[in-house]
This record gives C-alpha cells, structure tokens and sequence, in this order.
C-alpha cells in the first residue's frame, strides 16, 4: 500500500468506515435539527451541529489547498463553528448533513488527485493526518452530546 492509498483509507475510517471506533457519518446519521442544535448546560460545551460546522470548514480549506485554489473565507478557529446557522429546521439541518459528505468527498477526492511527492511538501502529510485526528476528536464530542441527550443508541 503506498502513502496515498494509506491516507485516503485512515480518512474513510474517520469518516464512513468503520474500524475499531465509529466514524463521524454513522455520529450525525438519523438526527433532527432539534438533537443537533441541543446545548448541554455550561458556556463552553458546542452543539453538534456547531461540531460539524467546524468540521467542514476544516475538510474545505484542506480541500483547497490540495488542489492549490485560493481559500476565499478564512475565519479565525472559533469562527468555524457557526459557518451555517443553527436553526431548529430539519431541512436546513440535512443540507448541513449533506455538505459535511460533499466536503469529505471532495477532500477525498483532491487527495486521490494529489501526486505523492507533493503529499511530503511543505507538511501537507501532517496537515491531512492533523485533519483526521481533529475529525475522530470531534466525532468523540458529537458521541458524547448524543449519550448526554439520550440519541446514542444503547447497543451499536
């Protein structure tokens, strides 16, 4: 298996492929707007959907930069979590839902486009494996929001 192929296989196993931990897909599948928009109580914790805000913006940047486009909308880290807005509507919900799988389907393929020298330069390597350890944190904090809410299903 060459670096690439590597790559591309830890990134679906962050996303839709599961190994030994769930990936995010399979984290956001079935919710409402409502579940995904539920706040525990305290200042500092996000909502899923502020989560998964945050995750596509950081799949389109490296999306960008992998097919050397210019990034048009640079928001500070904090920023990135209110990219849409979180409204109580299913529909705005699942248009979210369906960009977070377009932006993980574009990365996936820029990186499948990318020659492997160009993986080593400049630490694009580390970029994208920083992009798939962000992902599975996250996904770690959506799981949790969903066990607190009682959205977790019991048995998986």
């Amino acid at each position: 298996m060459n670096r690439t192929d590597l790559l591309l296989r830890m990134l679906d196993t962050t996303y839709d492929q599961e190994s030994w931990y769930a990936p995010l897909k399979p984290a956001i599948e079935g919710l409402t707007a409502e579940q995904a928009c539920w706040r525990p109580d305290g200042e500092a914790a996000k909502t899923i959907w502020e989560n998964v805000n945050h995750l596509i913006y950081y799949k389109e940047r490296t999306t960008a930069k992998l097919e050397d486009r210019e990034w048009p909308n640079p928001l500070d880290g904090n920023d990135t979590f209110y990219l849409t807005e979180q409204v109580n509507d299913d529909k705005e919900w699942r248009a979210v839902v369906e960009r977070v799988e377009t932006a993980h389907r574009g990365l996936r393929d820029a990186l499948s486009k990318t020659a492997e020298a160009k993986i080593y330069e400049g630490a694009l390597e580390e970029k994208l494996l920083d992009i798939m350890l962000h992902d599975a944190n996250h996904t770690g904090q959506i799981m949790q929001l969903r066990k607190m809410q009682g959205s977790w299903p019991s048995h998986r």
